[in-house]
Formats: C-alpha cells, sequence, structure tokens
C-alpha cells in the first residue's frame, strides 16, 4: 500500500511568487516608515502625506497575488506584511528609546521620523490588515462573479472596498479626538486621501494588467476561489 505522502499531489512551485510577496512587504515598509512623515505641497494641489504616492502599490501587489495565485497564497503574504509592520514598529520604538551617545546630534531628527504616537502606530497595523484582507476577498469573489472578465473593474472595484475599510478605520483611530488635528478636519483628510488613493489605483491600471498577463503566462496559472476558505486567520494554501 501507498504512503500518504507517495499519494499527496505535488505542490505547485511558481517561479515568481516569492518576487512579488518580497515586492509587497518591500512597498509596505518603505512607504509607512520613508514616506509617512513627510507633508508636501506642490503647485496647486492641496497639502498631501508623500506615503499616498506610494502606499496603494501594496494594493497592487495584493490585486496581482490575488489575481493570479488565488486568495489563500495572498493571504500569507497580508501576514507576513502584517509581522514585518509589527517588528519595524517595535524596532522603531526601541531604537528611539535607547539613550543616545554623547555628543551624537541626531536623537531630535530620530525621534521626530521614527517616534510615531502608539495610537498611530496601533491604527495604521489594524487599519492595514482589514484593508488588505477587505481587497483581496472583493478581488476574488468579483473574478468569480465576472468569470475572470474585466480585470480592471475588479482591480478598481477591490481598491474601493479595501482602501474605504483602511480609511474607516485609520483615520478616526488615529486622529479622532487628538491634539494632532481637529474633528472637522479628520473626515476632510480622510475622503481626500481616499479618493486619491483609489485614483491612483486607477491611473496604473495599465500596469497591473502587464504584471498579471505576465505572471498568467509564466506560471501557468489563474486561480478562482470557488472552493476557498476565506478565513483570514488561517495560513492553508
Amino acid at each position: 500500500m501507498e504512503s500518504a505522502t507517495s499519494q499527496a499531489a505535488p505542490r505547485r512551485v511558481y517561479k515568481y511568487y516569492d518576487l512579488v510577496m518580497a515586492a509587497f512587504v518591500t512597498v509596505l515598509l518603505c512607504s509607512g516608515i520613508i514616506g509617512v512623515q513627510k507633508v508636501s505641497k506642490i503647485g496647486s494641489l492641496p497639502e498631501f502625506g508623500t506615503a499616498i504616492l506610494f502606499f496603494p502599490l501594496s494594493y497592487i501587489f495584493g490585486d496581482v497575488l490575488t489575481e493570479v495565485y488565488g486568495y489563500a497564497r495572498s493571504r500569507r503574504v497580508i501576514w507576513a506584511g502584517f509581522g514585518a509592520l509589527i517588528f519595524a514598529a517595535f524596532m522603531s520604538w526601541a531604537v528611539v528609546k535607547m539613550p543616545p551617545a554623547p555628543g551624537w546630534k541626531g536623537q531630535d531628527a530620530y525621534e521626530m521620523i521614527f517616534g510615531g504616537t502608539p495610537r498611530i502606530v496601533f491604527s495604521s497595523l489594524i487599519a492595514f490588515w482589514a484593508g488588505e484582507f477587505a481587497n483581496s476577498f472583493v478581488l476574488a469573489k468579483m473574478k468569480i462573479l465576472t468569470n475572470g472578465r474585466w480585470l480592471w473593474m475588479r482591480t478598481i472595484g477591490s481598491t474601493i472596498a479595501g482602501e474605504g475599510v483602511d480609511s474607516l478605520i485609520f483615520y478616526p483611530l488615529a486622529f479622532y479626538n487628538s491634539s494632532i488635528m481637529p474633528n472637522d478636519l479628520v473626515f476632510v483628510v480622510m475622503v481626500s486621501n481616499y479618493l486619491m488613493k483609489v485614483g491612483w489605483e486607477a491611473v496604473i491600471t495599465p500596469f497591473t494588467y502587464l504584471i498579471v498577463n505576465f505572471l498568467k503566462r509564466v506560471e501557468h496559472e489563474d486561480y478562482y476561489d470557488r472552493d476557498t476558505n476565506f478565513n483570514p486567520f488561517t495560513l492553508e494554501t
């Protein structure tokens, strides 16, 4: 009698899955660490946090992962990104708290850049987790409903849902009744930043098409989540 191991189907090995995962986590960390603190003003455009230009790229990679490899594999990447954010937050806190060497003049700058308040850090983590899972879930379900047609509708529609969940969680949790931002401005910033993120997703949809079509071709994969367990708290694929 053959053993259970010998009877098991061989596990699929993908050529680019790990690279897309690495790109997702890289964009997530860089936008959260490098771009999150700086506010920019370009021409007549309203002031905006520079992370807005880069953080939506994580949703694009999330779309690519779900569209090509399926929700379950995307779920593993989301948890990897969540873990990376937790470590980055802990490391930032630890480095800021370490006493500076005598004569080193960079402590104030370090505290300004990396000394985010626990409230903002916590809000960012929860918003990312919920938003990314909403994005992946909606795209997977829309793919089944559309029978794989109209990719642009799925990527933009899932981003509308995911960024909506992210914004509705982050801005009130981080800034409502805080000394950082007046309450009447919280809603204005939330809506304007949300619209900018969704608009950015729509603008670079052709780029998403190129990546998705390339990966489907070389990976020989176009996953449909018809029998998928959508529980976000399992890592099964």
